[in-house]
């Protein structure tokens, strides 16, 4: 499974404190450390900052890749920040995200191309985020005729069913299971992606209901996620759900991950 580490985002405290005060120390300790747990690529996403941000995403961007050969997630809706934090990216970054939203669109899809990035492209259009799996499979089928027009090919594609808190909607869960079976059976050789930890916002026991959810998901065809490398029993519960989905060959990734000790019922 493709991970991407989702710390660096300046709506964390520390996070904001670090990039408005240039802590490198402490943005390359967190870096680091998602690393390390199994990210392969990290996410930056300074957009709390408004004004600031293009200049905090282009030093995110310089620091980190000075100090770890890793690509980046750069995680914004502003052109002007995409293209500062590309400009320095070295190696193929992916830009998190489009959508069908004709504005957002026009504006982040030029940027896409200019750099050859891969691309997060969010199940939603002018009409909102749809309640239905349905709604969303038709957003989905959409976006990959646009852009696969546009040259992207389908590898570089990775849909993002949109999770939305189940505290808010009893089937908001079910929607992106289905949606997930959806684009698995019709658009083959696109990715899945999504924000993980959303589902849970507003209940108890949230790191519960991530790990469940995250193993329904990939049994449903999920095949990367936005999430926290560091909870170590998220990674445990994604490394025995990957294996019991018969997507790792000969459990070699189970495996290691025993060996490392990452699987013990004390993580």
């Amino acid at each position: 499974m493709f991970i991407v580490g989702e710390k660096i985002n300046t709506s964390r405290k520390k996070i904001n404190q670090a990039v408005i005060a240039k802590d490198a120390d402490y943005i390359l300790r967190v870096a680091g450390e998602q690393l390390e747990a199994g990210a392969d690529m990290i996410d930056v996403n300074a957009g709390t900052l408004v004004d600031g941000e293009p200049d905090a995403l282009r030093w995110l961007v310089q620091i980190i890749q000075e100090k770890f050969s890793v690509p980046l997630c750069i995680d914004s809706p502003n052109p002007a920040a995409l293209l500062e934090a590309l400009s320095v990216h070295k190696g193929r970054a992916m830009v998190n995200s489009i959508t069908l939203e004709k504005e957002r669109m026009n504006a982040i899809l030029p940027v896409v191309l200019r750099f050859g990035c891969k691309v997060v492209a969010l199940c939603m259009d002018d009409n909102g985020i749809p309640d239905t799996a349905q709604q969303r499979l038709d957003i989905a089928r959409r976006l990959v005729s646009r852009l696969e027009a546009e040259g992207i090919s389908r590898e570089d594609i990775y849909l993002d069913p949109l999770v939305r808190p189940i505290s808010t909607g009893d089937d908001f869960g079910m929607a992106v299971l289905d949606t997930l079976r959806g684009i698995r059976e019709e658009l083959p050789g696109v990715h899945t992606i999504c924000g993980l930890s959303n589902v849970s916002y507003g209940l108890p026991e949230r790191a519960l209901l991530n790990r469940t959810f995250l193993a329904m998901c990939i049994a449903s065809g999920l095949d990367s996620a936005i999430l926290d490398p560091n909870d170590n029993r998220l990674m445990a519960c994604l490394y025995s759900a990957w294996a019991l989905a018969g997507r790792d060959k000969f459990c070699r990734k189970y495996l290691k991950a025993h060996r490392a000790g990452k699987l013990s019922s004390d993580v």
